[in-house]
């Protein structure tokens, strides 16, 4: 992909603001508000910054069918798995108790294991097209807004990210396209990422160069008008020359890596960006069956799942890798799930399903846990009720099943760090099931 300098440009200043504002923080350890607003006080407090998590999500109007193979799903007979021996029922433990699972979810190591979460209930639509409205919780977010959206901006100002915005790298069409506060983000394919940043005269390549230049300028403004404590904040923070040096040539490798816009290249710019302190949610798109229909066998579903859970445990490593597998929360959710019971109209794989998904969270903050389950209702399964303290299944649960998306949306906030008075009030239904979180 070659980039004309016009697109470069606009791709720079998109990701990392006027004057490259994020690079430079990266460089020297700094919040970008630091060079935007240098006379403000270096101590800006953010109540919530200990807790404050990144949020990689992955997500596909494609309506997978993720939901028939994870814990919660074994214990009722009737429910269809792939009959290849690489999706066997699989023994897992997750918080202590024995859960059965297809078998790539049990083989994640259990380091993952011990802080994933499962997390059982309705999105309220079985149509593709309403992609955009989940993603709002169905209307549950006030003034029509994306829970992600609602995340970005509160999480921003505790993590010192560029911008609040969202950053779009995996989506598939215009339908899975995020939005913030009403306005459709872009979209940044890796592979243009890549060709942006690594460049020998690209702006990774002169990390070295932007910490020394604004360090020496911000020293000297703070000699001469600064206080004692923005004098020390300055020196606490600041990265050393080796320690950018580091930086520089890690990002460069992994940036160099990316060959395609698959679901590598997605991992390997989800974990760049947030070590670049780009935004505080990124989005990929791992693939678990597609709009399977038509699916002998569900030997597509089979392959899809084999490839995207092993892509969660890569992707968790990396986090790992770069020190931020505490400070990153990984969920995946999409449009809706798939029949789960019987084939409604002789197709050979699976129908859309609006009475059950599962979301997927993997974070510090999480419990190792099952939330909720599915009962059968009618001719498929559906979600049940939860009891929001135990996070069983409860037909008098004080999670009803319509308010189980929204329940979804304000244990998630809860556990990345939002405040309480902000979710409880922006977020008009369900409650946080403090099973879920530590």
């Amino acid at each position: 992909m070659s980039l004309s300098p016009t697109r470069r440009e606009a791709l720079l200043s998109a990701l990392f603001g006027t004057g490259y504002v994020g690079l430079r923080a990266l460089a020297t350890g700094l919040p970008a508000w630091a060079f935007l607003r240098p006379h403000q006080s270096l101590a800006l407090a953010c109540s919530g910054r200990e807790r404050a998590q990144y949020i990689i999500l992955s997500t596909s109007a494609a309506g997978d069918p993720m939901n028939g193979n994870v814990p919660g799903t074994y214990d009722h007979p009737d429910v269809i798995h792939p009959p290849d021996p690489a999706m066997e029922k699989t023994a897992m433990q997750l918080g202590g108790q024995t859960y059965y699972a297809a078998r790539p979810w049990a083989m994640l190591p259990r380091w993952v294991l011990d802080r994933t979460c499962f997390f059982h209930h309705t999105t309220l639509t079985n149509s593709h097209a309403n992609q955009a409205k989940v993603m709002k919780l169905m209307g549950a977010v006030k003034r029509q807004e994306m829970l992600v959206s609602l995340l970005a901006r509160e999480l921003a100002p505790c993590l010192g990210t560029v911008q609040r915005e969202p950053v779009v790298v995996g989506a598939a069409g215009p339908g899975e396209f995020l939005t913030y506060q009403g306005r459709t983000l872009p979209s940044f394919p890796p592979t243009a990422l890549r060709d942006v940043l690594i460049t020998p005269a690209g702006p990774i390549a002169q990390l070295q160069a932007l910490r020394d230049r604004d360090l020496n300028r911000l020293n000297a403004l703070y000699k001469q008008t600064g206080n004692a404590l923005q004098r020390r904040f300055l020196d606490r923070l600041a990265h050393s020359q080796t320690e950018v040096r580091s930086i520089e040539q890690s990002l460069l490798d992994r940036l160099a890596s990316i060959t395609n816009n698959g679901v590598e290249g997605q991992i390997t710019a989800a974990v760049a960006l947030i070590q670049m302190n780009v935004s505080p949610v990124v989005s990929i798109r791992l693939p678990f069956g597609g709009d399977n229909h038509a699916d002998p066998d569900l030997r597509g579903e089979t392959a899809q799942h084999l490839s995207s859970i092993a892509a969660i445990g890569t992707l968790l490593q990396r986090l790992a890798d770069a020190r931020l597998q505490d400070r990153v929360t990984f969920w995946a959710a999409n449009v809706f799930g798939r029949t789960m019971h019987i084939n409604h109209k002789g197709l050979t794989g699976r129908d859309h399903l609006a009475a059950h998904h599962c979301s997927v969270f993997i974070g510090k903050p999480f419990r190792s846990s099952v939330i909720g389950g599915i009962e059968l209702r009618g001719r498929d399964f559906a979600a049940t009720a939860i009891n929001s303290r135990t996070g069983k299944s409860a037909p008098d649960g004080d999670i009803s099943f319509n308010d189980t998306l929204g329940a979804v949306g304000k244990t998630l906030a809860a556990a990345v760090g939002v405040a309480p008075d902000v979710y409880n009030d922006q977020i008009t239904t369900g409650k946080v099931v403090t099973a879920a979180l530590v």
